[in-house]
């Protein structure tokens, strides 16, 4: 009697293993299918310019605005996938206040008049270090993998598996880039903590499997 029921919670643990340090630490953004975990930037509910559905985030409709979320980061991993229309904009924030933030920017490189900037094309650090012409970006239209590591000083940004972008905040590099950016009269930028923000670039984009977990010290 005593082995049938050891053998019998062998057969459970196997048939239903724990989920791994790593998997249980992070968590869903949209894991309701909606938006209880987001605001507008203003506190309110998201418009409903923003829609889910089958898991897919659109930004559709006229100026429904940036969103962001409820919880507020400092040292984080964040995972998502993203496309963009054609001649699109749009960007990931973080660390932020207000609009203002670090970016992990959104662009069709081609067809959009930022393109022209190597700071501005998809996957940089907006408007402070560009990620280099051979990153593995997918055409407009395609789903592309994204992955941001702000941990500390560091700050990196990734695109389908390769890290495209780094910088350490108060480098020699950082502070060149910041020096020469739009940000450089804001005291503190790249270090604050707050949401993570989606924004309206008032083009379509969509996002999917947005997954966060915060980084201990």
């Amino acid at each position: 009697m005593r082995l049938a029921l050891l053998l019998s919670l062998f057969f459970v643990l196997i048939s239903h293993p724990a989920l791994s340090q790593d998997e249980t630490e992070w968590t869903d953004l949209f894991a309701n299918g909606d938006f209880s975990q987001w605001q507008s930037l203003s506190g309110k509910e998201v418009s409903k310019g923003w829609t889910i559905t089958d898991g897919v985030i659109e930004r559709k409709g006229i100026k429904p605005g940036d969103i962001v979320t409820r919880q507020h980061y400092t040292d984080f991993e964040l995972r998502f996938e993203w496309k963009i229309s054609k001649a699109g904009n749009s960007g990931v924030k973080y660390r932020t206040r207000g609009k203002l933030g670090l970016e992990y920017q959104i662009l069709d490189d081609e067809n959009h008049k930022d393109g022209k900037l190597p700071t501005h094309r998809s996957a940089s650090l907006y408007d402070l270090l560009a990620a280099p012409d051979s990153k593995p970006i997918q055409p407009v239209g395609d789903w592309n993998h994204a992955r941001i590591v702000a941990n500390g000083n560091s700050v990196e940004h990734w695109l389908n598996g390769e890290k495209v972008a780094k910088s350490i905040i108060g480098s020699d590099q950082w502070n060149h880039c910041f020096e020469n950016s739009k940000y450089k009269k804001h005291e503190g930028f790249g270090t604050w903590k707050g949401p993570i923000l989606l924004q309206d670039h008032q083009d379509l984009v969509w996002f999917r499997n947005l997954k966060i977990r915060e980084l201990k010290k």
